[in-house]
């Protein structure tokens, strides 16, 4: 049956939804949607015999935080009423809605949201309500939890495909955490990884993970975006390990240091793909050339600029954390949007480039959702 491929771009001025048929060659462009709302994280979430759905978590300066959901592919919207929120006396504020995830498959109307600041809400009714996840935000270690640049913002859900009860969470500049039970209880999860200066003296966190990807046949294994590097884990993130060969090294002053970034992602063939950035400090690309890195999967751990994604202009612009995807069609499609608000494309595993025809505003997330052709119609 012929599939629908859409390209969800959340934006600082509302989401727009890209739609093309299983060639991706031809892109249909709709919205704005949520005109004037920041669009932190959106989630398609299909509809288990029910319309497919989309929710966002939305911002605004003047309104504050809040989820929206569409049942009809965006045309139409509402908040819910039960959003995720804070009680009065936790003295936390919800400030932003940073990613959405999926609950494991077992669990088809399960959702979770990862919030600034940092927290985990739980929806078990497609979006309708949520519950705070109350056992990370009173974990031990809270009092020592110390927000990077962007925020004290969890920004990474992992639910493990076979067992329900694991997940992972990752929030900056706190570090990795991970449950057995469903949320019952956390635990850090960061050793290997060199703490950040955040002056706080609690040695579990301090951690600075700017985003994490699962492995899609081997769930023990990750690879992270680090503040000061990229690393993998194979043991479920009970410890991890620095994997940069091949990778330029980050701009600082006069010495050499790890790769900076923020985005990482992985392909259902094992792909992993990221774009470094010159430095911690000057957080554009390196000499102005957009270069996308590949990790290809023979045993090396080795990085290579697969895809020059401009080579004959000069692109000195940001990737974030969440504005880079993949889909899982065949050939898979990967894709990231940039600061400047254009979106690029790949079809040949990031070895050459296409750009969709639009400029947004400054894309603060991308997303992929594949439908079946009459219902994504």
């Amino acid at each position: 049956m012929a599939k629908q491929a859409l390209v969800l771009v959340g934006t600082s001025q509302g989401l727009f939804v890209l739609r093309s048929d299983q060639d991706r060659r031809e892109w249909e462009i709709n919205g704005p949607y949520l005109h004037g709302w920041e669009v932190y994280s959106v989630l398609g979430h299909d509809g288990q015999g029910r319309p497919p759905r989309l929710i966002a978590g939305t911002s605004h300066t003047a309104y504050g935080p809040a989820v929206r959901v569409s049942d009809d592919i965006g045309r139409t919207w509402r908040q819910v009423e039960q959003g995720p929120r804070y009680p009065k006396e936790s003295g936390f504020k919800l400030n932003r809605v940073w990613q959405l995830a999926p609950g494991h498959p077992s669990e088809p109307d399960t959702i979770f949201a990862g919030v600034e600041e940092a927290g985990m809400f739980v929806s078990r009714d497609r979006g309708e309500s949520w519950t705070e996840l109350d056992a990370l935000t009173r974990h031990p270690t809270r009092p020592e939890w110390f927000p990077g640049n962007g925020g004290l913002c969890l920004h990474t859900i992992l639910v493990h495909p076979t067992n329900p009860r694991r997940m992972w969470a990752a929030a900056s500049a706190v570090g990795v955490f991970r449950t057995d039970d469903g949320g019952e209880s956390w635990r850090t999860c960061n050793q290997g990884l060199a703490r950040v200066p955040t002056g706080q003296p609690c040695p579990e966190v301090g951690y600075c993970a700017h985003k994490i990807a699962l492995d899609p046949l081997d769930p023990d294994t990750m690879y992270m975006q680090y503040h000061g590097g990229v690393f993998k884990s194979t043991d479920g993130a009970e410890s991890w390990y620095p994997i940069e060969e091949g990778l330029p090294p980050d701009r600082i002053s006069v010495e050499p240091a790890a790769p900076f970034g923020f985005a990482i992602a992985s392909s259902h063939t094992r792909d992993v793909f990221l774009i470094p950035l010159e430095s911690s400090e000057k957080r554009t690309m390196r000499d102005g050339r957009l270069l996308v890195y590949r990790l290809r999967q023979d045993g090396s751990d080795r990085w290579e600029p697969v895809g020059d994604v401009v080579p004959d202009e000069q692109r000195h612009v940001n990737v974030l954390r969440d504005a880079l995807a993949v889909d899982s069609l065949e050939p898979y499609g990967t894709y990231f949007g940039t600061t400047s608000g254009e979106v690029y494309y790949s079809l040949d595993r990031g070895v050459s480039w296409g750009r969709i025809p639009a400029q947004f505003s400054r894309i603060l997330a991308v997303k992929t959702w594949v439908l079946e052709d009459h219902v994504a119609a």
